[in-house]
């Protein structure tokens, strides 16, 4: 028996696998869903390195990235590519590998598999088909930002990437701007600026909302403000505008869910009856908001 000794012996837990990975057997595979770094290599648990070092293969979104991560860790297993063009076909080669008595690991290019991340159809697919799939937690880059951003935490709802179009954007933001919850989204670097603008003018730019980018990594940046404010910081700065976000709003309180849904109906009312700039205007007038921020919001809807 090869025995991996890891941190997690000192846990009193020792894990051990046979030569070559977990043998075959008469009985079925278990799927391990592996969590792995976000950024910094270190926060990869002693579980998860146990587990990649001894399943029979590791499915992964790019199987380049992941046999980085296991050259750093030592550990050489064989490959299946699985993402988002590919899933379908290859849940087959899963389900076979299981049947025939193999563990097989599922892993992202970063943080807990199935958020925003390949996965979903293969653990439905061997749930419906009685097969045991596994959790190893780890780092998970919507948990870490709201453990740091300093916005109510007990409750929030998620909701991944926003649209990569404007109407679509705008029209999913002011779905959620009356949501009590902190609103947590991920956002890429060339959108961030746009996206920022977008949640102005959806939630009002005096709203309070976290921007955490390129978390565990060198240029970790976490900054708590109004979206109005850290829309400017970002339009400023083109460094802010490199990395991965989490975006995260604070939710409304209940007065000012009923404030929303009358400032909603305002706005489709005066779209139709006067040119965008003279709206806002009103609008700031009769609500104490920004002109600026509603005016962004009718130029977009009127276009």
């Amino acid at each position: 028996m090869v025995r991996l000794r890891l941190a997690a012996a000192a846990a009193g837990r020792l894990y051990e696998y046979p030569q070559g990975g977990i043998s075959v057997s008469n009985n079925p595979g278990r799927l391990f869903v592996v969590a792995t770094p976000i950024g910094n290599l270190e926060d990869i648990s002693a579980r998860a390195v146990a587990v990649l070092g001894g399943v029979g293969r590791i499915a992964a979104e790019d199987t380049r990235h992941t046999a980085a991560l296991l050259s750093h860790l030592g550990i050489r297993r064989p490959l299946l590519s699985l993402h988002e063009h590919n899933e379908a076909v290859r849940v087959e080669r899963v389900v076979a590998a299981l049947a025939a008595g193999e563990d097989v690991a599922l892993v992202s290019d970063a943080g807990t598999p199935l958020i925003s991340d390949p996965g979903y159809r293969l653990v439905r697919e061997l749930r419906h088909q009685g097969y045991a799939v596994t959790p190893v937690p780890g780092a998970c880059s919507v948990i870490a930002a709201l453990s740091v951003a300093g916005l109510p935490s007990d409750r929030f709802v998620y909701e991944g990437f926003l649209p990569a179009k404007a109407q679509q954007r705008a029209r999913r933001l002011q779905a959620l701007a009356a949501e009590a919850c902190t609103v947590v989204m991920l956002e890429s670097g060339h959108r961030i600026a746009a996206s920022l603008e977008a949640m102005a003018a959806s939630f009002g730019g005096d709203r309070e909302a976290c921007l955490a980018r390129e978390l565990t990594k060198r240029f970790e940046t976490v900054r708590l403000a109004t979206l109005d404010e850290l829309a400017a910081w970002v339009a400023a700065d083109a460094n802010q505008r490199r990395g991965e976000f989490v975006l995260m709003v604070r939710g409304v309180e209940a007065q000012a869910v009923a404030d929303t849904v009358t400032v909603d109906a305002l706005i489709d009312e005066l779209a139709g009856e006067m040119p965008p700039r003279r709206a806002a205007r009103l609008l700031a007038r009769l609500t104490g908001g920004s002109a600026n921020t509603f005016y962004r919001r009718l130029a977009r809807e009127d276009g």
